[in-house]
């Protein structure tokens, strides 16, 4: 009797530990942890020892950083700790334009950048600075960012010819003004020195309105703004928050103008001569922070929206352009399109008008 008492206990405490196991799993159902502890631990024997650097045009807590901090983390935790990814702030190594050419040149692996930064090298890159040319919805924008051939396949391999690959686009939310005047109207702009990234077609496009435009990185930005060498600038909310560039400007103006676009890029000889596994890891944790990096974007620029209008020590109008408002700035920068695809050298106009395509069948206009 004994024998089988202990028998008896053995076996529901055996039932009772599967059935832990199977608990777990189910709470885990539908969670995106990038990979299970158990495949992580095999994975260690598929990978090499590796360290990345994974450089960016932002600080810590900002988009950016927290887009490479968490890839980091799910590479390092798919390949069961062999591949290290040490996520780099602004500054680190440089401005926006050093950080783009270290890339290029293979001193870092990967870098969050913006196609502003290297409009002088790849034209078509251009086509991200158009005013209202992409959708005003952040939601919409993403999808097409996400799926489009035009940019995901024809300027991918324009950006390859000078060692960077794109691996995906994204979007940091949709841009707004600031500046001392309330911008409500084209006219607005008249006289404002603007300052813009180093992309000839900023200047183009600001020039429809009236303004001038200076290119700075974003670093000397705030003592510019403070002592009005330059009188305006567009950011993404959060952004505008983080860097405090409301505490030396009067007014925001929520514009709906365009969106910030990120881009996650590898250095090409690099990322071409990984092993497949690796790529392939590479390519599906690129793939899976498309949907993260939207969410965390959306909070962002909430936050940041709500803590500009919540501080009182630097009161801040905030101006929302209406519809008619909107139509007006459309009408002066609607040239600008045509401009870009006929008059930028280096462009080509096929790669344009794919996307307006696919623009069209996303909005269904």
């Amino acid at each position: 009797m004994l024998l089988s008492i202990l028998t008896l206990s053995f076996l529901l405490v055996a039932c009772g530990g599967d059935n832990e196991e199977e608990g777990t799993d189910e709470g885990n159902a539908g969670e995106d942890t990038g990979s299970e502890t158990e495949g992580g631990e095999e994975a260690a024997g598929d990978f090499e020892e590796q360290e990345w650097q994974f450089v960016t045009e932002e600080l810590q807590g900002e988009v950016q950083y927290e887009y490479a901090a968490e890839f980091a983390n799910r590479i390092n935790e798919k390949s069961g700790g062999a591949i290290t990814v040490e996520p780099l702030e602004y500054g680190a190594l440089g401005s926006e334009v050093d950080q783009a050419q270290l890339l290029q040149q293979g001193g870092v692996q990967l870098a969050v950048m913006s196609p502003g930064f290297t409009g002088g090298q790849v034209p078509d890159g251009q086509i991200f600075s158009l005013h209202y040319f992409f959708p005003s919805d952040p939601e919409l924008v993403q999808e097409v960012l996400t799926n489009s051939k035009a940019l995901n396949t024809d300027l991918r391999a324009k950006y390859e010819e000078h060692s960077i690959s794109p691996l995906s686009y994204w979007t940091e939310g949709s841009m707004a003004w600031t500046s001392n005047v309330g911008i409500e109207s084209p006219a607005d702009f008249e006289g404002l020195n603007v300052r813009v990234q180093e992309s000839p077609l900023m200047r183009e496009s600001y020039d429809a309105y009236g303004a001038t435009v200076q290119s700075l990185s974003w670093g000397e930005l705030y003592t510019a703004l403070d002592r009005e060498t330059v009188d305006a600038q567009e950011n993404p909310l959060f952004f505008i928050s983080s860097a405090s560039f409301h505490e030396v400007q009067d007014s925001v103006t929520i514009s709906k103008h365009n969106n910030y676009v990120a881009m996650t890029t590898a250095n090409t000889d690099w990322y071409n001569g990984l092993d497949e596994n690796v790529k392939a890891l590479v390519d599906e944790t690129v793939e899976e922070m498309q949907s993260w990096v939207f969410d965390e974007q959306i909070a962002q620029n909430e936050a940041g929206l709500q803590a500009i209008e919540e501080d009182t020590e630097n009161p801040t109008e905030i101006i929302e352009l209406t519809e008619d408002q909107i139509a007006a700035f459309k009408e002066v920068a609607e040239p600008v399109h045509q401009y870009y695809r006929d008059e930028v050298e280096g462009v080509d106009p096929a790669i344009y008008d794919k996307l307006k395509e696919e623009i069209a069948e996303v909005t269904g206009e």
